[in-house]
């Protein structure tokens, strides 16, 4: 039987009276399905990558961030789903909560569904997403074109060991070399533009 309520784990893990995360709200969005991509300065540094799926974002850590060459192959390890209004989130989680660290927005958008099965038929999203296998067309403010995702590792009944992989795909948006990956020190907030080091220390000020 399914979870009845998708965001069990997600808020399983927070204590919302001492982090800002958005605690999540029922109900779905009409609009296009939406896309963010977050960098998180936690114990170790990695990007959020998230897709709406219905009501939630489906969520991977990337450690080495979404690439705009074909060649870059980048390990994506699926996380919580996450409420809709974290696309929003950005700020320093407490020390001591889950996931502690500093938080920017670093690209959003929208994205479309490509995936399609072996007659060319559409495929629902969530269906080709069971099947370990999706295509999408991003529109963000920096990532744009064809991406996929493919998982290659799958996990026990608790999800641990799964693995996937996050993969640009050969068309105009593709770029090669030094630019294809951001640095995440020097990358900023598509929300605000900010760096992590700037929201750190606004963090740090506002405890004052």
């Amino acid at each position: 039987m399914a979870d009845e309520d998708p965001l069990r784990n997600y808020r399983g893990k927070r204590d919302f009276d001492r982090t800002k995360e958005p605690r999540g709200r029922p109900g779905t969005r009409d609009e296009e399905p939406r896309f963010v991509v977050q960098i998180h300065d936690a114990s170790t540094m990695h990007f959020d990558f998230r897709l709406q799926v219905g009501d939630v974002l489906k969520s991977w850590s990337v450690p080495k961030g979404p690439s705009t060459d074909p060649g870059d192959k980048r390990l994506a390890v699926p996380t919580e789903d996450h409420p809709l209004e974290y696309e929003e989130f950005e700020g320093v989680i407490p020390e001591g909560e889950y996931g502690g660290g500093t938080v920017i927005v670093w690209d959003h958008g929208t994205y479309r569904p490509l995936s399609h099965d072996r007659h060319g038929r559409p495929v629902p999203f969530d269906e080709a997403l069971g099947r370990g296998h999706v295509t999408f067309r991003l529109d963000g403010s920096k990532l744009r074109g064809e991406y996929a995702l493919t998982r290659f590792r799958g996990g026990g009944k608790d999800g641990k060991g799964e693995a996937w992989l996050l993969l640009k795909a050969k068309d105009e948006r593709a770029r090669t070399g030094g630019r294809a990956t951001p640095d995440p020190r020097r990358a900023r907030s598509v929300r605000t533009g900010r760096t992590l080091h700037q929201v750190a220390a606004a963090g740090r000020g506002a405890e004052r």
